[in-house]
């Protein structure tokens, strides 16, 4: 059966010109898809991975059989891949987007989580050929970025984003211009270490709770009643008492992020030693088997943290 959300994927009354290419086709992709289509946007996919070509087909969903023809069809295209590494590779690899003649992509828009610097050299790299690249990592889970409610970091070319708004608007109504090439990893990856600590925090209080004798149920009561309150409780408590952990984002994903926090840190002379502790967890967490699970469920590490 097809996604309603995606069956826009051909012009419509109110396509908005060629089609955006969408690179990577996973739970950040394809809520990202939705939200292109129901503006009106034309969406051309691509991912490595069969399965998601598969889904994404089944869907509705227009695909690119490679990487080289979404940069012959397409002047912006979309990232939603794994790591900078993808990044790299996806643009500037031998069958990336920018390989052949044919390429005629003038904009970029990365919505990862990546290393700062690295992107900073490719932004570099990309205008001395005529392409903007526009770092967008977005602040929430797949179901939030779906609905609009996540916040883009942007960083990149004030003009460049001037230029691309109607794109912007589309994947994200919330959005932070935070500076220039580099700074929108930066910031993504300084806010998310204060969101994954409170989700940490989180779940070592209710397994607390839980020894004290205290109901999961009742302490996520206790804390959405008091000042421990927090989003991160808000949007992920109730999965952690429930034990409700299909992914809307992977706990692989945010040890990915916590690894690039500290190498971040180390370079600037800094410790985190919270961020080395949540980094311990989710190592063991993924050791564990649950690296493909949602966020909320390191929940699962703490209940194995026994002495």
């Amino acid at each position: 059966m097809s996604d309603p959300a995606l069956s826009g994927t051909a012009p419509g009354p109110g396509f908005r010109g060629p089609a955006i290419g969408l690179v990577g086709l996973g739970l950040v992709g394809t809520a990202l898809a939705a939200r292109m289509v129901q503006a009106g946007f034309t969406v051309l996919g691509h991912d490595r991975r069969d399965e998601a070509c598969t889904e994404w087909r089944r869907a509705g969903g227009r695909l690119a059989p490679s990487l080289r023809e979404i940069g012959a069809s397409c002047e912006s295209v979309v990232l939603a891949v794994f790591d900078t590494a993808g990044v790299l590779d996806v643009i500037e690899g031998a069958d990336g987007l920018l390989a052949g003649e044919s390429a005629k992509a003038k904009c970029v828009v990365d919505c990862s989580t990546g290393d700062p610097e690295a992107l900073r050299s490719l932004a570099a790299r990309l205008a001395a050929r005529g392409v903007a690249f526009l770092e967008a990592p977005l602040s929430g889970s797949s179901q939030q970025i779906a609905k609009g409610a996540a916040t883009m970091l942007l960083g990149g070319d004030a003009g460049a984003i001037a230029a691309h708004a109607a794109l912007l608007d589309a994947l994200a109504p919330r959005r932070i211009h935070v500076g220039g090439a580099g700074m929108g990893a930066r910031a993504k990856l300084a806010t998310n270490l204060v969101l994954g600590l409170n989700r940490a925090a989180l779940a070592e209080g209710l397994i607390f709770a839980e020894r004290l004798g205290i109901a999961p149920a009742t302490f996520l009561e206790l804390v959405l009643a008091t000042p421990a309150r927090s989003d991160a409780a808000l949007a992920k408590g109730a999965l952690m008492v429930r034990g409700e952990f299909a992914p809307q984002s992977r706990i692989r994903q945010h040890l990915k992020d916590v690894l690039l926090m500290l190498a971040g840190a180390e370079a600037h002379g800094q410790r985190l030693p919270l961020t080395e502790a949540h980094a311990a967890l989710l190592h063991a967490a993924v050791a564990a088997g649950d690296g493909e699970l949602d966020n909320a469920a390191i929940v699962k590490q703490l209940r194995r943290e026994r002495r």
